[in-house]
């Protein structure tokens, strides 16, 4: 596939108005609000209420209003002190106010009378009342994020740790090696899965190309987040599932670092069962495949100047190299030379799709022959080469190169084991910085690279790879936030932020010459070289023919499986072109004069095909040919009529 490079930009401009209740924006800001009361209730106006953030000492104030209300909007998310004064009461303070992503955090306080010298502190923990929105989520905080294990350290799997929220294909473990629609495989809610937001900084981190998310943040750069599982706001839109808001740590007055190193080795594995026995067969060291797996990186924050300026940073690989075990099924030299003789004796002939038996009655009687219009049977099982697709046996000669042992056994297959490299790299950098411009605005700024190579799993050693080749992936992230108070009721926040995404996928064996298959030069021309490989050859379990009031079923074919396994389809059609499918399809094929005419194998006349979990073909401008050899079709097929 050639190179993608899909590139998203977001700039947005709210404004939050807070009176009574906060207005929530897509940010990963929290709130504190609450109400300043007497003892008997009734509220105290123009109380001095001083919200303090207890890492960076960032003070912010404000007076109670007529109701005896307040709001702090706009908040990182940490830890978090409140001092209340007023003239004739006591002096309140409460410590240890928890601010998370996209909470609301209620702390009322009920005043008594005294001197303002008195302290009264309050260190009992209070639930986190939620009674400003009807949405629901939860958060996953600081020590949770950074602690719980994870295989692979993907911080999307924590997000199971919500209610309802259930984790879907390839989403688990490590993003190495996994399809990229997998990373936001989420099913939340009861909707449908990869249908919701993952939001990093306020920055939203899913683009066009099929919801996917353009970052998986560093675990250790993640200073908690929360997920919005129901009800979601109107703020938020567009989305039928779930929202993922992700909140980057940032400094604080205190340095705070981390060194770490994870990693898994194969000394430490037991061997994959169907790989030792391979090896037991063939008499070598019970050895478990390959496997080391290295994870490791450092962050560290701090201030650059006290109470003012502070930065954090992050830096994290992972690499892992694999011997993944494949197993599957590969001819004999005996197949390969088109001698099926030893099927006999597991019940299988194959007749010649080039013959039809026209005795009507069986000999000296009046019976009517079983077989009338149907095909004859190979001589011995055995089909002459000149009926050999050159296309074919060329792909075959080339890139299925493994031969197996000389017996084939129908009911187990599986003949072929090797253990195959496998792996891929990820690297991420995060830089963050904050500064404290006034005690009324705030700036924030953070740059996030990530890059992902998946290494091309190539079980046979001759380019055909299993799934896809190597995948290279590289995302640029930047947000930026300024906040301003321009009073104590009117809130001003501008966030913007862009990203640069890269996807690059190509084959190992893009380039192909198409004329070493027979096929004229001027194809090359007529297909991109970059996606221009070799027809893969597919293996086949059943082929069904549908006629008018006949189905019929082969049993066998001479091809054997490539990855992953689907139909081989013996035909030849220059009105067609080959996409890949797995559905059961309809597919009209030509009538050929005689085998020298083509090659493939085709029936005599106009005949419908139904393939299971075929190639599908489908209309194209330009000729290509599917040339595919073939062992037989079933002898009850009838010729039109």
């Amino acid at each position: 596939m050639p190179r993608r490079i899909l590139c998203t930009l977001l700039v947005s401009l709210s404004l939050l108005f807070s009176a009574s209740l906060p207005m929530f924006a897509q940010s990963t800001y929290g709130t504190v609000a609450g109400q300043v009361t007497d003892a008997s209730g009734a509220a105290i106006t123009d109380a001095a209420v001083t919200l303090t953030n207890v890492g960076t000492q960032e003070k912010r104030t404000e007076s109670s209003g007529a109701d005896g209300l307040y709001t702090f909007v706009n908040l990182n998310p940490g830890q978090y002190r409140i001092d209340i004064e007023k003239s004739g009461f006591k002096h309140f303070a409460r410590i240890d106010v928890t601010v998370q992503v996209q909470q609301s955090t209620t702390v009322n306080a009920a005043l008594q009378v005294g001197e303002v010298s008195q302290v009264v502190e309050v260190t009992s923990q209070t639930p986190l009342l939620q009674s400003e929105t009807s949405s629901l989520g939860q958060v996953v905080d600081t020590r949770e994020t950074n602690e719980l294990p994870l295989n692979g350290r993907n911080v999307f799997n924590l997000l199971t740790t919500a209610p309802s929220v259930v984790a879907q294909g390839g989403s688990g473990g490590t993003a190495v090696g996994q399809n990229p629609f997998s990373w936001g495989n989420y099913q939340v809610g009861g909707s449908f899965a990869n249908q919701g937001a993952e939001y990093l900084d306020g920055q939203p981190l899913n683009i066009g190309y099929i919801n996917l998310p353009i970052v998986i943040p560093t675990q250790d750069s993640v200073g908690e987040f929360k997920v919005q599982y129901n009800n979601i706001g109107a703020e938020w839109g567009k989305f039928s599932g779930a929202v993922m808001n992700f909140s980057t740590k940032s400094g604080t007055n205190q340095f705070h670092g981390s060194v770490y190193e994870f990693f898994r080795n194969k000394v430490l594995n037991s061997n994959e069962y169907f790989y030792k026995g391979s090896e037991i067969a063939a008499g070598t060291a019970n050895t478990p495949p390959p496997w080391v797996q290295n994870n490791y990186g450092v962050n560290v924050g701090g201030p650059v100047i006290k109470n003012k300026t502070f930065f954090f940073g992050s830096f994290e690989q992972f690499r892992l190299r694999t011997g993944g075990v494949v197993t599957t099924d590969v001819p004999t030299a005996a197949f390969r030379a088109g001698d099926f003789s030893s099927l006999l004796a597991q019940g299988v002939q194959l007749y010649d799709p080039f013959t039809v038996d026209t005795v009507q009655f069986l000999p000296g009687t009046t019976t009517p022959n079983p077989n009338y219009g149907g095909r004859l049977p190979y001589a011995g099982n055995i089909i002459p080469t000149t009926q050999f697709s050159k296309a074919a046996t060329t792909l075959w000669d080339k890139y299925y190169t493994p031969v197996a042992p000389s017996t084939f056994n129908l009911s187990n297959p599986d003949n072929f084991t090797s253990a195959t490299s496998s792996g891929g790299n990820t690297t991420q950098f995060v830089a963050r910085g904050d500064q404290n411009i006034t005690d009324k605005t705030r700036l924030f700024g953070r740059f996030t690279y990530y890059g992902l190579l998946d290494l091309p799993t190539n079980p046979l050693g001759t380019g055909l790879c299993q799934d896809r080749c190597a995948e290279d992936y590289h995302t640029k992230a930047v947000a930026v936030d300024l906040n301003h108070s321009f009073t104590s009721n009117l809130i001003g926040d501008l966030n913007v932020s862009g990203s640069r995404f890269i996807y690059l996928r190509a084959p190992i064996l893009a380039g192909y010459d198409l004329s070493q298959l027979g096929w004229p030069a001027s194809y090359n021309s007529t297909v991109p070289s970059v996606i221009r490989t070799p027809p893969l050859l597919r293996s086949l379990t059943t082929t069904t023919w549908v006629r008018a009031r006949v189905t019929a079923r082969s049993a066998i074919t001479t091809l054997n499986t490539t990855f992953p396994r689907r139909s081989l389809l013996f035909t030849e059609s220059t009105q067609f072109r080959l996409a890949d499918s797995g559905n059961w399809d309809w597919i009209t094929t030509t009538k050929p004069t005689s085998p020298a005419a083509h090659s493939g194998f085709l029936e005599r006349g106009q005949q419908t095909l139904l393939l299971r979990n075929a190639l599908r073909l489908t209309p194209a401008p330009s000729a290509l040919r599917m040339l595919i050899f073939c062992s037989a079709y079933p002898r009850t097929v009838r010729p039109p009529s």
